[in-house]
């Protein structure tokens, strides 16, 4: 069976764009095939300031595995990628956040889904918009153009002019 998954990658140490594309190469080796990739947006750091700006992207991808195995694999790819987990909100060479998947909704010590703060951050917002700004949050019930709408976050997030498809 295949499942339907969009993530959000984040990085804001060494070489951020490299980051992104070694990332979402160990996606399509661990994971699946991408289906659709966002723009890269620059943004300030949300919830810890005082340190380098993130670069975010969106992927949508298709995997035959469950959100269970896609957590499992997502650790791997962020240890590989040297992401060290020292302290909440600290800069990191790669963050991957499973957004949804399909439209399950999972309430665990070890995975939330849909993402429990999505809808309150822009950096995760205009990357989604952009993909896809007319699938529904299973749980809130509101498309995600109208929550990127109704967002109150102040936190500058700009698109950036990179080359995004790897």
């Amino acid at each position: 069976m295949q499942h339907n998954a969009l993530i959000l990658l984040g990085t804001n140490l060494g070489n951020r764009q490299q980051n992104l594309m070694a990332a979402t190469g160990a996606i399509r080796t661990f994971l699946g095939s991408v289906e659709k990739q966002s723009h890269i947006y620059e943004s300030e750091p949300w919830g810890r300031g005082h340190q380098p700006m993130f670069y975010n992207q969106a992927l949508q991808i298709v995997t035959p595995c469950t959100a269970l195995e896609t957590l499992h694999h997502i650790k791997q790819i962020e240890f590989l990628l040297g992401r060290e987990r020292k302290e909440r909100w600290a800069p990191r060479t790669i963050d991957i956040d499973i957004l949804f998947f399909d439209d399950l909704q999972v309430e665990s010590p070890i995975l939330t889904i849909p993402h429990p703060q999505l809808h309150l951050r822009k950096f995760t917002l205009d990357p989604l918009n952009e993909m896809v700004p007319d699938y529904m949050h299973p749980v809130l019930k509101k498309t995600i153009a109208e929550l990127w709408y109704e967002c109150e976050d102040v936190l500058k997030v700009t698109t950036l002019d990179l080359a995004y498809q790897y």
